[in-house]
């Protein structure tokens, strides 16, 4: 006999943990089905969590290093503990996958380990890390299988000296050289860490520029400061080859247009090229579940084409964010129950964990001009904001992208200290569907970072006030 539940999700990270989790709080039968052997997915596990992690404890071992003596605060000795570093990071996330477990049992969610396929209508077979099968009976099924490294051609990752994140995060000593291939947000993260730590980094990239994506003027500003902390970019740049050689690698370079190869030799090689969607091997196509020309699964509100199967997160299409997942994962789970799941996709917010931070939600400017969207702008340096200067974080500035006729607010793209918990306020107010005006006569308190968000807003009928 089959073990019967209203719905198994196959996948444990942020999109089926928290669909698990909520399906279980509006009182259905629910199983997760995770292979690792801890629930979070890559995210917790090798992904967002433990690089977070690693980017403050880097960037407290730089400012001891080296900043606090501008602030008058004096120190002898500073010294790297590699090993204790690492420990800190991996404490936390124990922590935080032990804390999954606890919402599950709470929730009265089943939490199975092994590797899920769809084997019918209905039916998920799991087989464990002994080989044993176990068949599970659903009235619906949702895919949550996330995403994998992708890898880059003519370079093989052996997570040692040619490193996909997930090596990144896990380095047993700081190396003289680190070869980022990829300028993205995974790229310049992990680049940062290893950077403050003591590695030159050097990033190749592709595209004439740093995150693809991002707002143009944001990425352009974000580049020079960069090069001033010690990154080297090579833009417009691909990587053919990567030579294992004695003591060092060996990257064969060439222009991205076509051109005479060179080289470059490094310690560690980290590839950070993008992520791909987990699809294989679940029984996809025999469950007639779609795939597009990129291999995501197609849905419509999360509905796959096949009757009561679903999926979430990066599997499908959009960003691959662990909150736009959770975003589905919630909706998912709230229409399978018979109510109106809803995620609003132009308000997902984007951030890179880089000091300093950069963060945006909604239209770039780029965007809304090919779009002919008429729009308003309104910028405020960080260089103007009281709190900036007395904290001595300076760099970067806030935009606010306004119709022209309507006045809601279309985007809004931060570069500076504490970004990420500001781009909050923005993504808010634009879920709300504010105007400038709206968040210009706001108060804020004085002094704090997030009055640079307002003043932007003011800028776009011209009335800043700056200092």
């Amino acid at each position: 006999m089959a073990d019967s539940f209203e719905l198994v999700i196959i996948g444990g990270g942020p999109g089926g943990y928290n669909c698990a989790i909520r399906a279980g709080q509006l009182g259905m039968k629910v199983a997760c089905v995770e292979m690792g052997p801890t629930l979070g997915g890559t995210c917790l596990n090798v992904g967002c969590i433990p690089s977070k992690a690693l980017l403050h404890s880097s960037e407290m071992f730089e400012a001891a290093g080296s900043h606090m003596a501008g602030l008058g605060i004096k120190t002898k000795g500073v010294e790297l503990d590699l090993p204790t570093m690492m420990a800190a990071k991996d404490e936390t996330v124990d922590g935080l996958t032990k804390g999954i477990a606890f919402l599950f049992k709470k929730n009265k969610v089943t939490h199975i380990t092994g590797r899920g396929k769809i084997t019918g209508a209905g039916t998920v077979e799991v087989t464990d890390n002994d080989g044993a099968t176990t068949t599970l009976s659903a009235k619906h099924i949702v895919i949550a299988t996330g995403s994998e490294v992708t890898p880059c051609p003519g370079v093989e990752i052996d997570e040692k000296r040619i490193v996909s994140s997930t090596g990144a995060l896990a380095l047993t000593q700081v190396p003289k050289s680190m070869v980022v291939i990829g300028a993205g947000v995974i790229g310049l993260e992990l680049g940062s860490v290893w950077r403050r730590l003591g590695a030159k980094v050097s990033v190749v990239e592709f595209l004439p520029r740093i995150l693809p994506g991002a707002d143009g003027e944001l990425a352009k500003q974000a580049t020079r400061i960069f090069k001033k902390q010690g990154f080297e970019f090579h833009l417009s740049t691909k990587v053919t080859a990567v030579k294992k050689q004695k003591s060092s690698l060996k990257l064969i370079l060439e222009p991205a247009a076509g051109g005479e190869p060179t080289t470059m030799e490094t310690d560690i090689v980290l590839v950070a090229i993008g992520r791909k969607p987990v699809t294989a091997n679940l029984g996809l196509a025999a469950a007639g579940v779609t795939l597009d020309a990129r291999g995501f699964i197609e849905t419509d509100h999360w509905k796959t084409k096949a009757a009561n199967i679903w999926a979430i997160g990066d599997c499908t299409t959009g960003p691959m964010l662990a909150h736009k997942a959770e975003e589905e994962a919630v909706a998912c789970a709230e229409t399978i129950a018979g109510g109106p799941g809803h995620v609003n996709y132009g308000v997902i917010p984007g951030v890179v964990y880089t000091a300093p931070e950069i963060a945006w939600v909604g239209q770039t400017e780029e965007e809304l001009t090919a779009a002919g969207i008429p729009f308003k702008k309104g910028s405020f340096p960080f260089a103007a904001n009281s709190r900036a200067r007395a904290n001595h974080q300076t760099d970067g500035f806030v935009k606010v992208l306004a119709h022209a006729k309507t006045d809601e607010v279309l985007g809004v793209h931060m570069l500076g200290a504490q970004v990420s918990e500001m781009i909050g306020a923005a993504a808010l107010a634009m879920e709300f569907r504010a105007a400038s005006e709206d968040i210009a006569r706001t108060c804020h308190a004085h002094p704090t970072l997030s009055e640079a968000l307002r003043q932007a807003a003011m800028g776009i009928e011209g009335w800043t006030m700056q200092m």
